[in-house]
């Protein structure tokens, strides 16, 4: 196995990692000293010749973020892969820490469940990146912008500093920053987040983590559920991993 890469579920058709904070998810190129998560990958599957391998994208996540990344071995398994996202049948949940002053009027819920609660249903138009990479939450019917829709609860189980909420988060849509730009809308910018108006800093990356997916495996079409513990750089910030980060 390649060192470093943090394999969650392998088999003939389908990888899943975690992905660290601060790694770049795909491309060839990467500043002098890094590699992509996509070279690691390749690496893992044809060390001899990693440009030879196959590797399907079905699903991204930006440079500061971490957690669970699924790639597809097979065209096969990524048509089928992708045609889940596409139809937002895969489930994806992410823990966030955010900036709070205040306590918010999000419902709070304790539950460890992977499926989505009927939480507060969080709606933004988003337009995309501009020059400087930032995404901005816009009038519905504002020409070039998408509707952003994601499920959210305060995590009521998990102990948190003044100042700070940790959340739940199962977005339904899969825009640019989604998370990113909504939690910020909402005046509780994601932790580290500096592009989004954080105050606080956190390294590596911001504190948002991709902490499950589930979809039916591309072939047999049992349910797959990948979960990814959290960093060791939130325990770092004395963030309280919860019972449910083993």
């Amino acid at each position: 196995m390649t060192p470093g890469l943090q394999i969650l579920f392998e088999d003939e058709h389908c990888l899943g990692v975690l992905k660290p904070a601060g790694q770049l998810t795909q491309g060839t190129w990467a500043p002098p000293g890094e590699t992509t998560l996509e070279q690691d990958v390749r690496r893992h599957l044809a060390p001899e010749s990693p440009e030879t391998a196959y590797l399907g994208i079905v699903h991204r996540l930006d440079r500061p973020v971490s957690g669970v990344l699924l790639w597809a071995k097979t065209s096969k398994a990524a048509r089928r892969l992708a045609g889940q996202f596409e139809k937002r049948q895969a489930v994806k949940e992410y823990w966030a820490v955010v900036e709070a002053s205040d306590a918010t009027d999000v419902q709070a819920e304790p539950s460890t469940a992977l499926l989505p609660p009927l939480g507060e249903l969080w709606v933004d138009w988003l337009t995309s990146a501009d020059k400087s990479g930032v995404v901005h939450s816009v009038a519905e019917g504002t020409l070039g912008a998408r509707r952003a829709q994601t499920r959210v609860m305060i995590d009521a189980s998990a102990g948190m500093a003044a100042g700070l909420r940790r959340l739940r988060l199962w977005p339904e849509t899969g825009r640019t920053h989604q998370l990113r730009v909504q939690s910020a809308t909402r005046g509780l910018p994601i932790l580290g987040d500096s592009l989004y108006g954080a105050r606080e800093t956190f390294s590596p990356g911001i504190a948002l983590h991709a902490r499950s997916l589930q979809v039916r495996h591309p072939m047999s079409a049992v349910p797959l559920i990948l979960v990814a513990a959290l960093p060791e750089s939130w325990r770092g910030r004395g963030i309280d991993p919860g019972p449910a980060s083993t």
